[in-house]
C-alpha cells in the first residue's frame, strides 16, 4: 500500500488486487436469527385465542346447548375462562377424531356454552386455560366434562343420564363410576335407569311432564308396557258411583222388651223371625190346630 498522502504507483495497485484486495475479501455472514416457537405450558392462561383455533369436544355428553341469551354478555366481557386440552394431547387419545377437530389447536373440554355463545354474539376470541394433565386416558376427560354439567338447572336428566352410563362404560363398573363422581352408587344406578324408558317417555322427562321419581318406577316396568302403564297412571278409572236409584235400607227397628208386646204382636214376630210362607204356614196350621181350631181361624180371618 503506498504510505498515507502519497500517490499509487501501477505496481503497487497491482499487488493490492486478487486475493489481497479488500474489494473481493469474503465476509463471514452474519447469523440470522430464527424464531423459536414456545410450546404454551401445563395451566398456563391463554388470553384472546381466535375461536376458529377452539372446537367445542366432539364427546360432550349434552345433546344440546340450550338457550344462549343468558351468555350474551360475553360478546363484551368473559368472567371465566375456558378449559382446553391440546390438539396433539386430544388424538393422543381419540385419532378419528382428527377429521372433525379440523385446523383447531385446542378441543374445549369445559365452556362450550362459553364457545358456542361467542360464536354466536361475535366475539373473535376467547380466554382458555390449557390442562393436558386431564388427557391421560378417556375417563378423565369423561369426568372432567361430566362433573361440570351435572346438577345445572340446563343439564337435563337423560343428559345426565348418558354421562353417567359413559363413565360406567369408560371406569368399568358403576361403583368405579360412582366413587370417581362423588356420588352414591343407589344415585348412579337410579340414573342409568332413565335410559331404559320408551322414547315417548323419555321426551315426556325432558318435556317435564313425567317426573323423575315416577320415571324410575316406570323404568322397571317390561319396554312394551310401560306407556300403558303411564296413561293408567294419569288417567285412572273412576269409581264406581251408587246406583241413585238403590233403596236406601231400613235402619233397624228397636225391639220392644217381650214383656210389653201382646199375645198377636209375639206371634207376628214369631213368624216375622221364621219368614214362613203361607204355604208352610198353612201346613204348621193343619198339623198343630184341630180341625174345630182351623175353622175358627178360617172364620177370623175372613170376618178381618
Amino acid at each position: 500500500m503506498p504510505p498515507k498522502g502519497g500517490r499509487a504507483n501501477f505496481a503497487s495497485l497491482v499487488g493490492a488486487v486478487g486475493e489481497h484486495s479488500p474489494v473481493d475479501r469474503k465476509r463471514t455472514p452474519t447469523p440470522t436469527k430464527t424464531k423459536t416457537t414456545i410450546e404454551p405450558l401445563e395451566g398456563q392462561l391463554l388470553a384472546d385465542v381466535p375461536v376458529d383455533q377452539l372446537i367445542a369436544n366432539p364427546r360432550n355428553p349434552r345433546d344440546e346447548l340450550g338457550d344462549l341469551s343468558d351468555l350474551a354478555t360475553i360478546a363484551d366481557r368473559q368472567l371465566q375462562p375456558g378449559t382446553v386440552v391440546s390438539r396433539t394431547a386430544w388424538l393422543k387419545l381419540w385419532p378419528e377424531d382428527e377429521d372433525e377437530i379440523g385446523a383447531a389447536q385446542y378441543i374445549v373440554v369445559n365452556g362450550n356454552r362459553r364457545l358456542a355463545a361467542a360464536q354466536k354474539y361475535g366475539r373473535p376470541g376467547l380466554d382458555v386455560v390449557l390442562r393436558d394433565s386431564i388427557a391421560v386416558d378417556k375417563g378423565e376427560i369423561l369426568w372432567a366434562a361430566t362433573s361440570e354439567n351435572i346438577d345445572r338447572r340446563d343439564f337435563d336428566v337423560l343428559e345426565e343420564a348418558k354421562a353417567v352410563e359413559l363413565m360406567v362404560s369408560e371406569f368399568g363398573s358403576a361403583d368405579a363410576a360412582a366413587k370417581k363422581l362423588g356420588r352414591s352408587k343407589g344415585w348412579v344406578s337410579q340414573r342409568r335407569a332413565l335410559l331404559k324408558l320408551a322414547p315417548e317417555l323419555q321426551a315426556a322427562l325432558r318435556a317435564g311432564d313425567l317426573a323423575v321419581r315416577q320415571a324410575r318406577s316406570l323404568a322397571r316396568v317390561p319396554l312394551e308396557e310401560q306407556v300403558a302403564a303411564w296413561e293408567a297412571a294419569q288417567n285412572p278409572e273412576p269409581a264406581p258411583e251408587a246406583d241413585a236409584q238403590a233403596p236406601e235400607p231400613e235402619a233397624p227397628q228397636p225391639k220392644e222388651p217381650a214383656s210389653k208386646l201382646e199375645p198377636v204382636d209375639k206371634v207376628a214376630q214369631a213368624l216375622k223371625r221364621l219368614g214362613a210362607d203361607p204355604d208352610v204356614l198353612a201346613a204348621a196350621v193343619r198339623k198343630h190346630f184341630s180341625d174345630d181350631e182351623r175353622r175358627k181361624l178360617i172364620n177370623a180371618l175372613e170376618l178381618r
